[in-house]
């Protein structure tokens, strides 16, 4: 009986322990994140634990109704999950598979394991199910942001430049040619500072999108940065070359972008091509020399089409290097100032000079104004050469005012760039003051390109300085479109007439006719004229009895070393004692 009691007890025992791990059992199966599947080989059983429910509709009774499960999927899907549901036929253990619901939504990874006797015949299945929706999810958005631009849904640079190496390499096994298109908005920079980079950035995402459509086959393309877009196009053929893709953007161009906020915008774009292998042989290299060849054809005008060749190479590395040695030069300050004398057409007196910037580099040879003068103003090096000009201009004045004791003008040329520096106005007084010159002895001569860009704030500060006391000449007249609407408007003391009406004055009779109507309108509104590049007796003859006040050119002087305006000024010092 004691040993009949001693069995009871032992047996529920081992009954509490069964129901307490059966508890813990179900409790780890609800909690889990997913659901599993056990199917035993030996008894023919399948059960379905955990959230089951939140995957499939259907349950879990027979081991045929695993078949349920290739039901549930994506039609695509279908045979890569049949391979690892019944991995028993391979022989393997573990396998992996992610696949799409039949919703379209929702994405579920199936982990299968199978466990083996030691005779190798399978005894049990499980299959862990897991949602991955949100990985995947997280995963392509990081997929697209490795591929593509996110402002224009083209590919970004980085995988842009891996697929066109892959061209490349294509390419030099079957000698095929590859063309690459740098396009670039044109006077993005004034939409951008105009309009507001909302717009701007709303205009390059719609161009993007636009040449994203012409994406197809063997033709790809990038956001490069900015409004600077690349395509690439692998063997060119009748239907894929640079002159359809280009017809097809030139068509496309003729109609304004409309955007969200109701402005349509009309543009224009400028475009560079290179080809593999004739310009390049590697990817960087072949968007480099499209980049080149497009600013090349942004000199020449902008809503162009130009193709690289070796010229354009020559001259690009021509201006880096005049760029490098321009660097030099402003640190070394390897430069000079000759001055061309001014003389009133009627008595022949000296009216004043005007300061010319002179580039004496390295091997003594002196380099032209019109060849590194650009390049300064493009790259922003103007703006310490022309803040050396004036002040080695006004210091060179003062000591010349105070060696020959009687006054003249010196006439200084201001860039646009200097214009613009908001201590400009500033500068140019302090240097007045610290080399005690007067200010209605120095005029500074602007050109209609300065008015252009930023008319009010050139204002603005034309009228300071004139509150100063200082003279201002406007340059190159009659070159512009619209400097007659400046006239009236602008402070001016002086005007000049560019040397290409001077050059054809006596041979060209509508020439003669608007130089005539221009000395007539100065002198009404009370200004002063000069002729630049007089050359010849005629033409000074004529502007003297036309009524053109000063005369500036070859005929009188060529533009002299401080020297030899120390010999000049000299002599018009003793006509003035």
């Amino acid at each position: 009986m004691n040993e009949l009691n001693y069995q009871l007890e032992q047996l529920k025992t081992m009954n509490e322990e069964l129901k307490e791990k059966e508890r813990m059992y179900q409790l780890v199966s609800k909690s889990a994140v997913g659901a599993f599947l056990y199917c035993s080989f030996e008894k023919r059983r399948i059960c379905a634990l955990g959230q089951w429910e939140e995957f499939f509709e259907f349950e879990m009774k027979e081991m045929n109704d695993i078949f349920q499960l290739l039901e549930a999927v994506d039609e695509s899907y279908v045979s890569k999950l049949r391979n690892i549901l019944f991995l028993e036929s391979q022989g393997k253990e573990t396998a992996i598979a992610e696949c799409l619901l039949k919703d379209k939504r929702t994405w579920v990874s199936f982990c299968v394991r199978i466990y083996y006797a030691e005779g190798g015949q399978p005894t049990d299945k499980v299959i862990y199910i897991s949602n991955i929706t949100k990985y995947r999810s997280q995963n392509e958005e990081l997929t697209y942001m490795a591929y593509y631009d996110s402002m224009t849904g083209l590919y970004n640079r980085n995988y842009f430049v891996r697929l066109l190496s892959e061209y490349v390499k294509n390419a030099s096994e079957y000698n095929h040619v590859i063309s690459i298109m740098i396009i670039d908005i044109d006077d993005f920079k004034n939409i951008n500072d105009g309009q507001g980079i909302m717009i701007g950035d709303e205009l390059v995402q719609q161009f993007g999108c636009f040449l994203k459509e012409l994406c197809r086959g063997n033709i790809i393309a990038c956001h490069l940065h900015s409004d600077v877009y690349c395509i690439a196009i692998h063997a060119p053929n009748q239907k894929a070359c640079v002159e359809v893709i280009y017809g097809e953007i030139q068509k496309r161009l003729k109609a304004p972008f409309k955007l969200s906020s109701g402005k349509e915008f009309y543009i224009t774009v400028s475009i560079g091509v290179a080809e593999y292998p004739e310009a390049a042989t590697s990817a960087l290299e072949l968007i480099n020399c499209a980049e080149i060849a497009v600013f090349k054809g942004k000199s020449l005008g902008k809503d162009v089409i130009h193709y690289f060749d070796s010229s354009i190479m020559e001259d690009f590395m021509g201006t880096i290097e005049l760029e490098e040695k321009l660097k030099k030069a402003i640190a070394n300050q390897n430069f000079i100032l000759y001055y061309q004398p001014q003389y009133y057409s009627g008595s022949k007196k000296l009216r004043g000079v005007e300061a010319l910037i002179r580039w004496q580099d390295e091997d003594s040879h002196f380099i032209q104004p019109s060849v590194f003068i650009p390049a300064a103003e493009k790259n922003g090096a103007i703006i310490p050469i022309g803040k050396w000009v004036v002040e080695q201009s006004i210091k060179q004045y003062a000591i010349w005012r105070q060696q020959f004791g009687f006054p003249f003008i010196m006439s200084i040329n201001i860039s646009a760039l200097q214009y613009k520096k908001e201590d400009f106005v500033e500068s140019v007084v302090g240097n007045l003051n610290k080399y005690g010159v007067a200010p209605n002895e120095i005029e500074l001569e602007i050109t209609e390109s300065v008015l252009i860009e930023d008319f009010n704030a050139v204002y603005e500060k034309i009228k300071i300085l004139k509150e100063h006391g200082i003279r201002i000449s406007l340059d190159d007249f009659g070159t512009g479109f619209s400097s007659l609407a400046y006239l009236t408007r602008l402070p001016i003391d002086t005007l000049k007439i560019d040397k290409a009406f001077i050059d054809t004055v006596m041979t060209d009779s509508t020439t003669r006719v608007i130089t005539e109507s221009i000395i007539h309108m100065v002198k009404a509104l009370k200004f002063e004229s000069i002729a630049e590049g007089v050359e010849y007796e005629e033409q000074y003859h004529y502007l003297e009895e036309i009524g053109c006040d000063v005369i500036q050119g070859y005929l009188f002087s060529r533009p002299l070393s401080p020297i030899q305006m120390e010999v000049v000024l000299k002599t018009e010092g003793n006509r003035v004692e």
